[in-house]
């Protein structure tokens, strides 16, 4: 096996695809590039066909922090979980590969994409599934390929689309749409978009399918290449799971009695009746049959199910709970509802319940990331909970899976492009939502419990966002695009299509399509159906919630942001963060100080007020003319200090605590007597000079001594004046007096 590389460029950037040097074992292994940006993709299929039902696919990404030159955090300093960027990585190679093997597949496959270098300009994600392709393809692997990943953006003053962006131009776009396929099928979509329209939408995917076609015609160079060097491609044979006729027979023979007990619009109700049906129909098979069809039986029992699902839809215009295509199950919307929480909001739809619960805190507070990407942290933090109790079933409780990352990135998305500036609403926000019951459509469930979460706290939005599902049956040459799809309806159908937006339109979109007869015209009929369903459900909601509180709850924190000199940080900070820590132990808010000046106060309450205040005495400063009701702090032979305000101290020569001339300070003023003194000079240092308003007469006697009431300065020591001068002796030439003579030092 020799080595090949090829590079190429396409849409302005360049690629380079190279195997037959790494991971030679592998089944396949490619190493895809864009720019610098470097993975390595391998496939390994198991040499044995395993026992199951269902195509045993695993994915990851393993996310390498050398890959930009950072050691990983943490105690044992290497790469533990995967980030969520990595889940949601493997799930965009996954999710277009998996629909691309042949039924019956059964030998298990794991694709690993790593990444080697990351070049903090160019993404990582989308070219791994160019690589996946390529590594399935050298392997002789039966799969529909060749298959890519695109990434398309818009530059918003040109309006031209952009593929595979860069992260500085993914920053200049409205638009991050990510889709995967091959030359004539797309079978995954996932985008974000500051509601781009429909048209606009079809557009960008319309260019994004014949990217996808060039780049899978640069992977087909690239075979022609590998062939040339290493000879023919050896496509290798894997045993497939045949259909048994006899047992398809015997199963589809209760037609009837399936479409019969799938009529039952609850969702417990017609799982039970499905379930008493198969188990019946499994009665019927001997222990030896059901030993010898073990995997043949559940698979058309399956079929069977599937095919009265469909064929009521395409024959009746019925689905199995009664409605019609377009028609949306019953809403139920209340915020508020739950107490002391910073905001709340329940969305139910049929028989899917979500309650989004909104919390408000410190920008400091948003998420930091700890990824390959040029990204540190963020802002607005989404995050999607799916107990086991919300299907009836149960299960262990522990991190999330990746379909909670997905679902959670997918509301985040939606939401994104209608919160407020951080400038204009200085707050990391979190929103949880935990999906308390489900059949079919909880994340879009999610997207609308969240957006009245939102609201109820009095976040600012700039439009509020509604979502909806939509699905697709394709049976017997016949279409159906379906609104608001359940369960069984995703799990049996063609396409499960999310699309949220406002008004305005669209924010976020996802689809997973298994039609190879997918049409653009079927797609813009789906988006037309998706966006009357959108203004429905938004419709509902805005019933309950019209728009966005106009406070805070008080139990949210109230957050004000301040800008002081970058002199007082210093100052506000204190010695070792004791001002700072004092303020905060005192108040109960939380203070964060920027670099350049900026303040952020968050507290409950009063508590906000009370630390910006104290701030505002640390970092005031007098100005000439200012009257204050002082307190002694210091007494010296010069003068008095007198506090001002806060921390601030100004000096009161001896020669202003009195009418008339004093020898001590402590004959009219002593240590915490309170005196009314006008500011009269703030020097370049900022040190205070202060003239006393209620000055009494001097004690009878006082004024003999050295002090001088003229000519007095900021400090205290008087000056001598031309009187002085002319009665001091003078001194010779050459005439040290009494002083010791200079020593001279020789060089």
């Amino acid at each position: 096996m020799s080595r090949v590389s090829k590079t190429f460029e396409l849409y302005g950037k360049t690629y380079t695809l190279e195997a037959g040097e790494l991971a030679k074992q592998a089944t396949g292994a490619t190493l895809v590039k864009q720019g610098d940006t470097t993975a390595l993709v391998t496939v390994v299929v198991s040499k044995e066909r395993k026992n199951y039902d269902f195509f045993p696919l695993t994915v990851d990404f393993n996310e390498k922090m050398y890959a930009v030159g950072r050691i990983p955090g943490g105690y044992l300093k290497r790469e533990g979980r995967p980030s969520e960027k990595a889940t949601l990585t493997a799930r965009m190679i996954d999710r277009p590969i998996r629909p691309s093997f042949p039924d019956g597949f059964r030998n298990e496959v794991q694709i690993v994409a790593t990444s080697l270098v990351a070049d903090q300009v160019n993404p990582i994600d989308v070219i791994c599934t160019m690589g996946a392709s390529l590594s399935l393809t050298l392997g002789g692997v039966p799969f529909e390929g060749p298959l890519a990943c695109v990434r398309i953006a818009r530059n918003i003053e040109t309006g031209e689309f952009i593929v595979n962006p860069t992260y500085e131009e993914r920053e200049a776009s409205d638009l991050d749409l990510e889709l995967a396929g091959t030359r004539d099928f797309i079978s995954m979509v996932e985008a974000g978009a500051k509601e781009v329209t429909e048209d606009d939408m079809l557009a960008a995917m319309s260019f994004g399918q014949e990217a996808i076609g060039a780049f899978c015609d640069a992977q087909l160079a690239f075979v022609e290449e590998w062939e040339r060097v290493n000879g023919p491609i050896q496509a290798k044979e894997y045993i497939l799971d045949e259909p048994v006729p006899e047992v398809e027979e015997r199963i589809f023979a209760h037609y009837d009695e399936m479409y019969a007990a799938l009529s039952d619009a609850d969702k417990l109700s017609r799982i039970a009746h499905v379930e008493e049906l198969k188990e019946r129909i499994r009665a019927e098979f001997t222990e030896e049959e059901q030993l010898a069809w073990e995997r043949e039986i559940p698979v058309n029992l399956k079929k069977l199910e599937k095919k009265a699902m469909r064929t009521m839809v395409v024959e009746t215009g019925e689905r199995v709970d009664g409605r019609a295509a377009n028609e949306i199950r019953p809403i139920m919307v209340k915020d508020s509802y739950l107490p002391l929480v910073h905001g709340s909001g329940l969305f139910q739809r049929g028989q899917t319940q979500v309650l989004s619960v909104l919390s408000l805190g410190m920008l400091n507070e948003g998420q930091r990331l700890d990824t390959i990407e040029p990204v540190d942290g963020k802002r607005y933090m989404h995050q999607y909970n799916f107990p086991p109790f919300c299907t009836g079933e149960t299960g262990r409780i522990g991190a999330p899976k990746r379909r909670e990352i997905g679902h959670g990135n997918l509301a985040e998305r939606a939401l994104l492009p209608v919160l407020p500036d951080e400038n204009e609403f200085p707050y990391a926000i979190r929103v949880v939502s935990e999906v308390m019951e489900s059949n079919g459509s909880s994340s879009m469930a999610s997207t609308c419990a969240s957006c009245l979460a939102l609201m109820d706290g009095g976040v600012p939005i700039k439009r509020p966002v509604s979502g909806i599902a939509m699905g697709l049956i394709q049976e017997e040459g016949k279409t159906v695009v379906l609104s608001d799809i359940q369960g069984i309806e995703d799990f049996l159908g063609d396409m499960d299509f999310k699309v949220t937006g406002t008004e305005r339109g669209i924010t976020a979109l996802q689809m997973d399509n298994k039609a190879t007869g997918l049409t653009f015209d079927i797609l813009k009929a789906a988006l037309q159906q998706a966006k009357e369903g959108r203004a429905f459900i938004l419709g509902k909601m805005l019933d309950v919630i019209p728009a966005p509180r106009e406070q805070l709850r008080s139990s949210a924190p109230r957050i004000e942001t301040m800008t002081v000199p970058v002199g007082k940080i210093r100052d506000i900070i204190g010695k070792g963060g004791d001002t700072i820590r004092s303020i905060q132990d005192e108040t109960g808010a939380t203070i964060n100080v920027e670099q350049d000046g900026t303040v952020v106060v968050g507290g409950v309450g009063e508590a906000a007020d009370l630390a910006i205040a104290r701030i505002k005495e640390i970092v005031r400063e007098p100005e000439v003319g200012e009257v204050f009701d002082g307190r002694v702090v210091t007494v010296e032979k010069f003068g008095a200090f007198v506090r001002l305000f806060g921390d601030k101290d100004g000096l009161l020569h001896i020669s202003r605590v009195a009418e008339g001339r004093v020898d001590r300070v402590e004959d009219v003023l002593n240590v915490g007597d309170e005196v009314k003194v006008k500011v009269i000079e703030v020097n370049d240092d900022g040190k205070v000079s202060l003239d006393r308003l209620d000055k009494p007469a001097a004690p009878a006697g006082s004024g003999h001594g050295s002090a001088r009431d003229d000519g007095r300065g900021f400090g205290g020591r008087p000056r001598r004046d031309s009187k002085d001068r002319e009665h001091r002796p003078r001194r010779r030439p050459g005439d040290n007096g009494n002083r010791a003579p200079r020593r001279h030092h020789e060089g």
